[in-house]
């Protein structure tokens, strides 16, 4: 018997009763990761300990019942089904699930991922399955990020120039993830750091965890000179913007890759260092895991799951009517 997989509140698998990075709350689901649009309220749930840790602080609960496992160890999840996590490379903590059943075989859920080596979090693993449920958000061909090194060269030069020219460089990234990224890079290279208070209570959690992060301090508009000042994105909607008296602002994003990008975001600059797996990464995935089976969620699922119908791989966008690509109807729903 096949595995049983449907896209209900998230991805659902019925024949053991969880969901995994269920987007409403249920009685039981797997958590990839930390952030927002992957956490609710669920009864109970299974995480890796740092995610337990950062998903506390963000939606904080004393009524559901966690399950903290460490990478890479087994324990049975439910009858017959042994669950195993494996490291994303998205966040610290962030992780893939890894399900064996003795009837229906070996299933692999991603969460959000990257196979680039960060300087922020653990480094993905790409342990074999029968069926990979995989996100796409990058899942077309023009969204090949450059190498991360190159991008951190320009970024620093952005961040450099402003501050020559007597301008506070602002970067706008997500407080949780690409903040930390941003001060492992930009500390390397010497540079000066001042967060915006998410950020830094992020940054602070990473700390206890045990990650070593540069040094960095809350935002301060007298003591400005000299410093980078890291945001999240909707910063500009508050007042602390307003303190900076002369400023250069950029977007740390992968949709940096989009034409007309500087419209959109409203910024000086814009940079694709991105936490999430591009095109090219996406493939070598699949490769690696040899699944028989792959279901794409997120992004661009459809156009991902045609390039690998192309190739000769069977693969559905879960929860989208594939039949309009093929005139088949998909094994699952």
């Amino acid at each position: 018997m096949a595995w049983d997989v449907t896209a209900d509140k998230g991805v659902y698998l019925p024949q053991i009763g969880w969901h995994l990075d269920g987007s409403r709350p249920s009685p039981r689901s797997f958590v990839s990761h930390a952030h927002a649009d992957h956490i609710a309220r669920h009864q109970e749930i299974l995480c890796t300990p740092a995610t337990a840790r950062l998903m506390q602080t963000r939606l904080p609960s004393s009524r559901r019942t966690e399950h903290r496992l460490p990478f890479g160890q087994r324990e049975q999840l439910a009858p017959g089904t042994v669950v195993t996590l494996h490291p994303a490379g998205h966040i610290l903590g962030s992780a893939q699930c890894h399900l064996e059943h003795e009837a229906h075989g070996t299933l692999l859920y991603t969460g959000d991922f990257k196979l680039r080596t960060g300087l922020a979090a653990e480094s993905c693993t790409t342990p074999p399955a029968d069926v990979l449920i995989m996100e796409t958000t990058f899942g077309r061909p023009r969204y090949t990020m450059p190498p991360a090194d190159e991008v951190f060269v320009a970024i620093i030069d952005f961040c450099r120039q402003a501050l020559a020219d007597a301008a506070t460089p602002i970067l706008f990234a997500y407080s949780l993830g690409k903040t930390q990224e941003l001060i492992a890079g930009l500390g390397a290279a010497g540079m000066s750091m001042m967060l915006h208070p998410q950020g830094l209570k992020m940054t602070r959690i990473y700390e206890d965890l045990g990650m070593r992060l540069p040094p960095c301090r809350e935002f301060d508009p007298d003591a400005l000179a000299g410093q980078v000042v890291i945001c999240p994105p909707h910063a500009p909607r508050t007042g602390l913007l307003a303190q900076i008296p002369s400023s250069r602002t950029a977007m740390i994003s992968g949709w940096a890759l989009d034409p007309g990008a500087l419209y959109r975001y409203r910024c000086d600059a814009a940079f694709p260092l991105s936490d999430h797996a591009d095109f090219p990464e996406l493939l070598a995935f699949v490769e690696r895991v040899q699944p028989r089976l792959v279901y794409t969620v997120h992004g661009f699922a459809g156009d991902f799951a045609r390039t690998l119908r192309e190739r000769g791989i069977e693969a559905w966008a879960l929860g989208e009517d594939n039949q309009l690509d093929l005139g088949l109807a998909p094994t699952a729903s």
